[in-house]
């Protein structure tokens, strides 16, 4: 099975130049950035985590990754056990399909998502947008 990777461009407002010219600037959405493919076929998602917040959710998106507040403390691995609920709650797989690849005692983590979990980049990018 082959995976494409779709990089879509946002048309932005003509930009004036010097010249008095107008030119159209092309920006890369922010969450293509977040969200890629690895070399195993399985799905990588860029987390930046706020521990300790009143109750789960996702707070934005930026270049850096997928800003996710956690209702759990950062202590003895808490707050990474909650985002991996969280998140197969948001996307309806199991626990077992998501796992912790990178940052566990950081706020900047890399969750991957088996790529038997039926689920596609544009799925999660849409479900991400939908709880933002």
């Amino acid at each position: 099975m082959k995976f494409f990777r779709c990089v879509l461009y946002r048309t932005m407002a003509p930009k004036s130049t010097k010249a008095g010219k107008k030119e159209l600037t092309t920006e890369t959405p922010k969450i293509s950035q977040a969200i890629k493919i690895d070399k195993n076929g399985d799905i990588s998602i860029k987390v930046l985590a706020k521990p300790g917040s009143k109750e789960n959710g996702i707070t934005g998106i930026t270049e850096e990754g997928v800003e996710i507040k956690i209702a759990a403390p950062p202590i003895d691995g808490e707050a990474n056990t909650e985002l991996i609920s969280y998140l197969s709650k948001l996307f309806n797989v199991r626990k077992s399909d998501l796992s912790l690849d990178r940052g566990s005692r950081s706020r900047t983590k890399t969750v991957t998502m088996s790529k038997d979990s039926g689920l596609t980049i544009d799925k999660i990018n849409d479900l991400i947008k939908l709880n933002v």
